[in-house]
């Protein structure tokens, strides 16, 4: 979802004075569809102040990317160390992360974007047709995109690789900018969508069915951006607060099966390293689960592009 910001959002959101070197990756020739794209990754640490962990959760290692072609990120998923990204545009985004030797999030590189078709095979356009919000990448390797404004979910097949075909989609009266924000992964084949100002729903090849918990409605202002499937059950979600002109919060909660929230494990504010976070991605660790944070710039120039990376440890609830 797009944000009217203003020029005073350049306060140290992400704490530029304290970031390391940067890594650029030089675009080189791939194969299909794909077309490589520069990708510029420097470290960010988490800030002094501004960030609420709870028991178990640590901070493992922080970038902002940066890339012509890296612009309005709005979701995240990972498959091994190959990351997943759509955005607003309409485009499909896909880049290598990299771990020190420790596990902490070091870089990323090898970045390639694609334009997300339509049924008939045409790039999307304009934006109201492409506004791309919610990733989810299913066992049997289709992936799934959600879109707002014109509310649907899209499945383009094995590896994203096919024409779409739509599939099910909460029958839900979304508002034009808030649709379907959150998309992952559920059991048995099915997809969790959540829609940005409440709702959740379990969808499968015949239906979407409300989970009997989920908050129907937000009323503290925190809307949800992003979702991902916990290896143990349930989800991870990722919530986001933004109050013009300064105030930028997000925060992580767990999803159980029937959509009740826990309070958060991660709370981010200024001048913690925070931003519009809008896409997560859970991955399976030996002590628990590694969760990363992308957030979406708005193609904004005071604005970043930022993927933060938390260790949590069991149990979680």
């Amino acid at each position: 979802m797009r944000l009217a910001l203003r020029a005073g959002l350049s306060l140290a959101l992400v704490g530029l004075a304290a970031c390391a070197a940067v890594v650029t990756a030089t675009p080189g020739p791939v194969a299909g569809p794909d077309r490589a794209v520069r990708m510029e990754a420097r470290h960010v640490p988490l800030g002094v102040g501004g960030a609420t962990l709870a028991p178990g959760v640590s901070y493992a290692g922080g970038l902002i990317l940066r890339g012509p072609d890296l612009h309005g990120l709005s979701d995240l998923k990972i498959d091994a160390d190959r990351a997943w990204a759509i955005s607003d545009f309409g485009h499909l985004v896909r880049f290598t992360i990299r771990l020190d030797r420790n596990g902490r999030l070091t870089s990323a590189d090898s970045a390639v974007t694609r334009p997300l078709t339509g049924l008939d095979g045409v790039a999307l356009a304009p934006k109201e047709n492409a506004d791309a919000e919610g990733l989810a990448l299913l066992p049997d390797d289709r992936v799934l995109v959600s879109f707002e404004r014109d509310h649907r979910i899209w499945s383009y097949g094995a590896g994203a690789n096919e024409r779409p075909a739509l599939v099910s989609t909460p029958h839900h009266p979304f508002e034009d900018n808030q649709g379907v924000e959150g998309l992952a992964a559920a059991p048995d084949g099915k997809w969790l969508a959540l829609g940005e100002s409440g709702g959740a729903w379990l969808c499968d090849a015949d239906a979407c069915a409300p989970l009997p918990n989920a908050p129907r409605a937000h009323t503290d202002g925190f809307l949800t951006t992003g979702a991902d499937v916990d290896p143990a059950g349930g989800w991870f979600i990722v919530q986001r607060l933004f109050v013009p002109p300064l105030n930028m919060q997000a925060r992580v909660r767990h999803m159980a099966p029937d959509g009740t929230l826990s309070e958060p494990l991660i709370r981010l504010r200024p001048p913690a390293s925070t931003d519009n976070f809008e896409g997560i991605a859970a991955v399976r660790t030996p002590s628990g689960v590694r969760l990363y944070l992308l957030s979406d710039d708005n193609d904004n120039v005071f604005q970043k592009t930022l993927l933060l990376a938390f260790d949590v440890s069991r149990p979680v609830r």
